[in-house]
């Protein structure tokens, strides 16, 4: 193993350290967990079984600051979901799918409970199913669920579609049918239905509404629901948004620099300190790339990122991309590299095999010749005459001799996957 393989596996223990349990402490009641590191989020992940809904109000007890439930559940028994609906919608909580997950049947209840809602994931709907043949209580559950559903202001169009479908299928909804539906519900769309409801039935000032007759008119202070509480109560259903952007995972890459897109850079002790500091910087942060290089002693090692950057093979550089509750986990992907570190040769000329009869005109220097041969589907290698500047991209690789100036580098087809995907919760 070569010492820098072994810097590289050595600077991914302290990186561990933040996924270890005992940073973080979660709290499960039944299919509710709640975690220290998220105060304000429950979820739920599983069925609702006869015991949810007083698990519910245990992890509200627990999570006092909750104002968002994520939900991932193929369903359950409808009066419990009903009840747990119920208080979601009397603590003015947020409901959230994200991607990658389900909320079915009875969790559809749940999830149209939300004072702010949104379906990431797959959102499905049947009728209630029953094991006996008994009609009234039926009916009976199906007057419940229509009183609860309209008063979570659920579109005709969901409920004709819930009650069509047959309880041995689920209609899961399209993209197509949650907007045109609105089922997605956003505090954008709460402020203008308040606004409307203030139009229509707002009396005229100093006016009173049963007799016309005039009125002293009151301060705006006296009234319970004056604009700074009602600003207020709007002000908390940022929570979808809010968490949506919230890292949760940090997908880490050896070998992996993420070039360009930098914010800052700073000399920091290993990969662990860099991504600290990338999490401290409040969301501005996306993304880092650390350079585990043993010979760079000075100078700034740790490139703090706007955004994920230009992906390029580097042996020397860790590199983590942070992901949000509603991103999935990354697929593997395939670039083409010149290995900064491990592919390029000085004083080494590749004679022959040219593109053109005339130099790149992008290649200024060997950086970006090198750069301007991974982007050029045909180039298989460079050389950069240094006292010219002059980049000559290559169509085929001939014998290398020696060459004073020169610089070469050979391109290659390279694969890349995490190599962990850490919790941050």
């Amino acid at each position: 193993m070569t010492r820098v393989l072994r810097l590289l596996l050595a600077a991914l223990g302290p990186l561990v350290l933040l996924a270890t349990p005992s940073l973080s402490a979660e709290k499960v009641f039944g299919p509710f967990s709640v975690n220290d590191t998220a105060p304000d989020v429950i979820s739920l992940n599983g069925d609702i079984d006869v015991g949810a809904a007083l698990n519910f109000r245990r992890a509200l007890q627990a999570a006092p600051q909750a104002k968002l439930l994520t939900l991932n559940s193929p369903g359950g028994t409808v009066q419990i979901a009903l009840l747990i609906a119920d208080d979601v919608h009397e603590r003015g909580l947020s409901t959230y799918v994200p991607k990658e997950s389900g909320c079915h049947s009875a969790c559809a209840y749940i999830f149209l409970a939300g004072i702010e809602r949104q379906a990431d994931g797959a959102l499905g709907v049947h009728q209630i199913s029953s094991g006996s043949n008994d009609l009234v209580s039926a009916q009976l559950s199906i007057s419940d669920i229509i009183d609860v559903l309209n008063r979570f202001d659920t579109s005709v169009e969901v409920m004709t579609t819930m009650f069509k479908t047959p309880p041995n299928e689920m209609h899961v909804f399209t993209a197509d049918e949650i907007n045109r539906f609105k089922i997605n519900r956003k505090r954008e769309d709460l402020k203008a239905v308040d606004a409307q409801a203030v139009t229509s039935t707002e009396p005229s000032p100093g006016m009173t509404p049963a007799t016309g007759n005039p009125t002293p008119i009151q301060s705006a202070n006296t009234n319970s629901q004056s604009p700074d509480v009602k600003d207020q109560a709007l002000a908390k259903l940022s929570a979808i948004e809010d968490f949506t952007r919230r890292p949760t995972r940090m997908a880490l890459y050896t070998g992996l620099d993420l070039f360009g897109d930098d914010l800052s850079s700073k000399r920091t002790f290993d990969a662990a300190e860099c991504a600290q500091t990338c999490l401290s910087m409040d969301g501005a942060c996306k993304a880092f790339t650390f350079n585990a290089n043993p010979k760079f002693t000075k100078g700034p090692n740790c490139f703090l990122k706007s955004n994920e950057g230009r992906a390029d093979g580097n042996s020397v550089a860790i590199s983590g991309k942070f992901l949000s509750g509603a991103e999935p986990n990354p697929q593997d992907f395939t670039i083409s590299t010149i290995d900064p570190t491990a592919a390029l040769f000085n004083d080494i000329d590749l004679p022959g095999g040219d593109l053109s009869s005339r130099p790149s005109q992008i290649g200024s220097n060997a950086q970006q010749c090198r750069l301007a041969c991974i982007d050029e589907r045909r180039c298989v290698a460079f050389t950069y005459i240094k006292r010219k500047k002059e980049c000559w991209l290559k169509g085929a690789v001939g014998a290398p001799r020696y060459g004073v100036g020169l610089v070469t580098g050979v391109k290659k087809i390279q694969s890349f996957s995490a190599a962990k995907i850490i919790s941050l919760q």
